[in-house]
């Protein structure tokens, strides 16, 4: 199953690129309205998930660049081990590795993470995120949808 991991590498490209296009036409905090309940807007991120961490002396940067590889380690074996039928479970799996790395990249090369979608309803903000974070919410729902799957399956039986 590791054929899926072709995935992750779409999402790191993805995410990268997109950064790099706001990076280059966006100063930081700048706000563009593109739909309603949705801005982009160029913040950085030196945290983990809603800023987590962030207001550290920068300590957090390498750990979370240890976590994350470590976690991708982690799941780049597990979907080696899956089976052929367990399709969904290697595209979300994949989803992941490659938003974690997207976000693992950052980190990196600027000591930050780029974030620039910003959702909102009124003056509700939900914190700025990115390709990389989109890519490993959709795996976890996806990984979600499985497990309920596969519960469902086993009952029926």
């Amino acid at each position: 199953m590791l054929r899926w991991l072709w995935l992750s590498l779409v999402v790191v490209i993805f995410d990268q690129v997109s950064k790099q296009l706001v990076e280059s036409n966006f100063l930081v905090f700048e706000v563009e309205p593109v739909l309603p309940y949705l801005n982009l807007t160029l913040v950085y991120n030196e945290g983990a998930a809603f800023s987590f961490l962030s207001d550290q002396d920068g300590w957090q940067r390498w750990f979370f660049i240890l976590i994350g590889l470590m976690v991708s380690l982690v799941l780049i074996i597990w979907i080696s081990r899956l089976a052929a039928n367990q399709r969904l479970g290697a595209v979300a799996l994949s989803l992941v590795v490659g938003g974690a790395l997207g976000n693992i990249l950052d980190r990196l090369f600027f000591g930050h993470v780029v974030d620039f979608i910003d959702l909102y309803y009124g003056d509700w903000h939900w914190p700025a995120f990115n390709v990389a974070d989109s890519a490993i919410t959709l795996g976890v729902i996806l990984m979600l949808v499985q497990t309920v799957r596969e519960e469902y399956r086993g009952r029926a039986m």
